[in-house]
């Protein structure tokens, strides 16, 4: 609903309808005292219009019950007005608003009282012509087509505001969504960059904790790997930061985004397993070159957090990777051939008979990754299977 209108308003229209009375008064009393009078009509026609300047009157004072009874005062200003040249203002403010509401029933029934009103004025009032009532019935329905397009206006108004909260509510529903799209982003992406590097700082740091025996040099060995490791941390968090942090659009479109790991740094992802001490075995006949750069770098995450998980849960279990695509033999990837095909990707180890002891809390890792497999058109699945290996198997599709 529009909020009511301003006290200015209102008060114009009260003194549009005086001015209207007060023009219609004087020009009726100027016509009635215009040609020469007896002594006796003189002061029946002043008595008139004083009664017609009380009728004005108290047709004002009818007017703010035009908004709970409409029709009732439309109806009683119209039948008046045809005694009372001092109420025209007043009527044509009360038959306006009540077409306002746009109901033929009521229009009718007020151009039947104006017709009635005028016949009993010519019956029992000298003066009154059957020219009165047709000058009474056009006023009535000038002030019905009036009233009635300020209605449809009204309407109008109504409508496109409240289409315009409509569309503020959704825009403010759209941005808390699209913050929260983000933060789930931010979540993911923080997790993904830092669990692999937290979690070699975590193991090489527990190994100088619980080894006593170690010599010198391995102990600096393997500090260094600590010292790598976290450097490492902190500048990938770093650049994941300084993009997450462009908020306005110019900076977003200038800004220049760092290139996010792909299959091509795994074998570095695989020697930094290896140097923590994980056995792992690739088995792929895929060329890494050849997979498109998003497909390639949702399948590195899924790799980097299934070593982490496996590190975490199974350390030292052998881990093996295996990442293939169906084809004919020799026919090429899919982007080549033209055909749209799947890259199939599976990180296996064998899952502890006792649950190892945990440095952290557990966090949402493979939910992350069946989100960003959901996200890229494919699927992910993980659990532990009848023979003891637990198993991450991703089906992600490779586009023509």
């Amino acid at each position: 609903m529009l909020p009511p209108p301003p006290t200015w308003t209102r008060i114009g229209q009260y003194a549009l309808a005086v001015a209207a009375g007060a023009a219609g008064w004087i020009a009726h009393a100027a016509d009635r005292l215009s040609s020469p009078l007896a002594p006796a009509t003189e002061d029946l026609v002043g008595a008139l219009l004083v009664v017609d300047l009380l009728l004005g009157a108290a047709m004002l004072a009818l007017l703010p019950l035009r908004l709970r009874h409409p029709l009732a005062v439309a109806c009683v200003s119209t039948a008046v007005a045809v005694f009372s040249a001092s109420s025209v203002g007043a009527t044509a403010i009360a038959v306006g608003a009540m077409a306002t509401r746009r109901r033929r029933e009521w229009a009718a029934l007020v151009a039947a009282v104006a017709v009635a009103a005028g016949i009993t004025a010519e019956l029992v009032g000298p003066g009154f012509s059957p020219g009165t009532i047709v000058l009474l019935l056009a006023f009535v329905v000038v002030c019905l087509a009036t009233g009635s397009y300020l209605g449809v206006r009204r309407d109008l108004v109504v409508s496109l505001h409240e289409r315009a909260m409509t569309a503020e509510r959704e825009q403010a529903l759209a941005a808390g969504a699209a913050r929260d799209a983000e933060r789930t982003r931010i979540a993911r992406e923080m997790h993904d960059v830092l669990a692999h590097r937290i979690s070699l700082v975590a193991l090489h740091a527990g190994a100088l904790t619980y080894r006593g025996d170690l010599t010198r040099t391995e102990t600096v060995g393997t500090a260094e790997i600590i010292q790598s490791n976290a450097q490492l941390a902190l500048a990938e968090l770093r650049e994941v930061l300084g993009v997450l942090r462009a908020g306005d659009a110019a900076a977003v479109d200038s800004l220049v985004e760092p290139p996010q790991p792909t299959l091509a740094e795994l074998p570095a992802l695989l020697a930094d397993a290896r140097e923590a001490g994980s056995e792992v075995r690739l088995n792929s006949d895929v060329v890494m070159q050849d997979l498109p750069e998003t497909l390639s770098r949702t399948a590195f995450r899924i790799v980097q957090e299934a070593l982490t998980n496996a590190r975490r849960h199974a350390p030292g279990a052998p881990v093996t990777v295996r990442l293939a695509h169906p084809r004919a033999a020799g026919a090429g990837p899919p982007a080549a051939t033209g055909r749209r095909g799947h890259l199939e990707l599976e990180v296996s180890n064998r899952a502890p008979a006792t649950p190892a002891p945990r440095v952290a809390p557990p966090g949402v890792g493979l939910a992350g990754l069946a989100e960003r497999a959901e996200m890229a058109g494919g699927t992910l699945t993980a659990g532990q299977r009848p023979d003891g290996m637990f198993l991450v198997k991703a089906r992600l599709p490779w586009p023509a």
